[in-house]
């Protein structure tokens, strides 16, 4: 249905651009992968862009006094972002270059994700395509569609503490930062979901258990 869904969409021309909003932890990014690598494998040229490449740098957070709160609305290139989009929509005579966010330092790595000139669909994931405030707003205008990916509570918070463990914190620093960071953003996402073209539970289709290995793009 999924498949079938994104291929309609292409049908009228023009590249489409999917955006996979959710909460943290409720597999945006293993949907974003399985959807991209589906539709490749298929014979649709597609890519996966994640807005996470867009989170301002480790030092610039520090200058704004805004380490601590990493993931926020306010601590995103969203204009960036935007204009990212823009051209990606628009640009199909070279290849677009992404930023990717690397896990593993804590950074985005400009230039990392090249976007040819024969893709036909782009998937993006992250949390914040369908919040209300500037720029979020002229981002999904940019956006063919938006679904929402949810995921039981429970199970996305379990998943949320193991990640954070996995890339360095402690499991008490891994359950205090879902406490005061994460969840204060979910509820932000969570109050966006009624504008989703598509909710989508992607657990119950069986392609939103996350990869224990971890790719790079979060």
């Amino acid at each position: 249905m999924l498949l079938d869904r994104v291929k309609a969409l292409g049908a009228a021309g023009g590249r489409v651009l999917i955006g996979i909003a959710g909460c943290p932890g409720a597999g945006k990014t293993t949907a974003a992968a399985w959807l991209a690598r589906t539709l490749d494998a298929g014979g649709t040229p597609a890519v996966q862009v994640p807005m996470d490449g867009f989170h301002l740098a480790n030092a610039e957070l520090v200058r704004l006094g805004r380490r601590s709160r990493k993931g926020a609305i306010d601590t995103f290139d969203g204009h960036g972002y935007r204009a990212l989009l823009d051209r990606l929509a628009a640009d199909r005579e070279a290849v677009v270059y992404a930023p990717e966010y690397d896990r593993r330092v804590e950074e985005p790595v400009a230039g990392a994700i090249a976007v040819p000139p024969e893709t036909e669909v782009v998937v993006t994931e992250g949390n914040y395509l369908l919040d209300e405030t500037a720029p979020w707003p002229a981002v999904r205008a940019a956006l063919t569609e938006v679904w929402y990916c949810e995921t039981p509570e429970p199970l996305r918070l379990e998943r949320l503490i193991a990640r954070h463990e996995r890339f360095g914190k402690s499991p008490e620093h891994a359950r205090a930062w879902v406490a005061e960071v994460d969840e204060r953003n979910a509820e932000r996402i969570r109050a966006a979901r009624h504008r989703a073209d598509l909710v989508i539970d992607f657990v119950a289709l069986a392609i939103g258990a996350p990869d224990p290995t971890e790719p790079r793009r979060p």
